[in-house]
This record gives C-alpha cells, structure tokens and sequence, in this order.
C-alpha cells in the first residue's frame, strides 16, 4: 500500500495534520464538512494500514501509534532500538532508527539534514539549530512522542 502524495484525501489529511478545521477545509475547497470527514476517514485508515505494513516488513514491534498524526513508535527487532515510521508529505513514507551516526563522512548527510528540518516544519515543531542530523532527530522525535 503506499500514500498518495498528490491526492485530494491526502491533501485534506496534511492540512487537518497542521491544525486546520474540517470546517476550514470544507469551505476551501468547496465542498460539505460531511465530504471532508468521509475523506479523512478513508485517509486515516490508509494511513495506519501503511504504517503497520512498514512496520511488519521491517519488523518493528509497535509501542504506539497515531494516524492523525502519520507516526508509528516502536522497537526494531533486528537492530535492537527504537524506530519511528512516519509520513512526510515531501519525503513520503519514512523509517528512521535511533543511532549513534557517523554524520561527518556520511554521504547521506545532506539527506538527512533536509527530511528531518522539512518533516519538523510539517509538524510545526521549533529545533534547536544544529549540523549533527543523530541530535536533531533524538530533539525531533522526543517532540514527535510528546504528540502522539
């Protein structure tokens, strides 16, 4: 199953994701509240059925999860630590696992640095400023658990 990143469900998801009203929505696109809820719905199941075969296929055993939100915690069993599966309406569909990274000589760097900075402006959550992507995820996600 994957998310579609450019439908008119998934746009109603991010918006409601980012604190707009179903109401709110509704009106932007014209439309009944009842349409809107349907959707998002739709949307919200998609979304947890996605995040729980992400987490099947890399076998993290689920601690908690949230679809309004699009994040899954848990514990991946091959590399023993924690893990967040959670979507991006950039990035998409992401895994990440806790790790001590060797970011320096990391060519992912950049990568990095650009989906964690990005999926934290889509959560509107304020970071410290920093060029290490390991501390800028452990900031990011002990905000994201706080939200889930």
């Amino acid at each position: 199953m994957f998310i579609p990143l450019n439908d008119r469900q998934f746009e109603f998801w991010r918006l409601r994701r980012s604190g707009i009203l179903s109401i709110d929505i509704a009106r932007l696109f014209n439309i009944s509240k009842q349409a809107v809820s349907k959707a998002l719905l739709t949307m919200d199941e998609r979304i947890e059925k996605t995040l729980l075969e992400m987490a099947r296929a890399n076998q993290i055993e689920i601690e908690k999860i949230n679809m309004e939100r699009g994040i899954l915690f848990g514990h991946s069993v091959p590399f023993n630590a924690s893990a967040i599966i959670f979507v991006s309406a950039k990035h998409g569909m992401q895994v990440w696992y806790e790790h001590e990274g060797n970011c320096g000589t990391c060519t992912r760097y950049a990568q990095c640095i650009e989906l964690l900075w990005d999926f934290a402006d889509e959560m509107k959550l304020k970071l410290e400023k920093t060029d290490d992507p390991t501390k800028l995820a452990e900031e990011l996600f002990e905000k994201l658990k706080g939200l889930a």
